[in-house]
C-alpha cells in the first residue's frame, strides 16, 4: 500500500482543511487507516482512525468534536476535515495504514505503512 497525504496549508484560527489521503493497491479495504501528527521539536503523535470497514473511528481528546475522519471506498482515499483549527493543530500530519486496530489507534507501535506527511499551519 502506497499512502499520498495531501490538503495541508496556511490557514487562520478558527478556519477549516480538509486533509486527503490517497491509497494504491487494491487491498484499501483490508487496512485500518489513522492521521497522526508532528509538530516542530515533538514526538510524533495520534489524531484520528477509521476501522476497515469505516464503521468505526476514534479520536485523540484534543481534536474530538473539531475533526472528522471518512473514507471514500471508491476512490481509495481517506479524509481528515478540521474545524475549528488552533495554533497548537499546526504540525506536520501524516496518513497511515496497519491491519491492526490498536496500531491505528496509536495504542500499539509498528505501523506498516506511512505517507508522506502534508504541513498544517494555523496562524493566531
Amino acid at each position: 500500500v502506497q499512502l499520498q497525504a495531501s490538503g495541508g496549508g496556511l490557514v487562520q484560527a478558527g478556519g477549516s482543511l480538509r486533509l486527503s489521503c490517497a491509497a494504491s493497491g487494491r487491498t484499501f479495504n483490508s487496512y485500518h487507516m489513522g492521521w497522526f501528527r508532528q509538530a516542530a521539536g515533538k514526538e510524533r503523535e495520534f489524531v484520528a482512525a477509521i476501522s476497515a470497514s469505516g464503521g468505526r473511528t476514534y479520536y485523540a481528546d484534543s481534536v474530538k468534536g473539531r475533526f472528522t475522519i471518512s473514507k471514500d471506498p471508491a476512490k481509495n482515499t481517506m479524509y481528515l476535515q478540521m474545524n475549528s483549527l488552533e495554533p497548537e493543530d499546526t504540525a506536520v500530519y501524516y496518513c497511515a495504514a496497519d491491519r491492526s486496530w490498536g496500531v491505528v489507534a496509536g495504542t500499539t507501535p509498528g505501523m506498516d505503512y506511512w505517507g508522506k506527511g502534508t504541513q498544517v499551519t494555523v496562524s493566531s
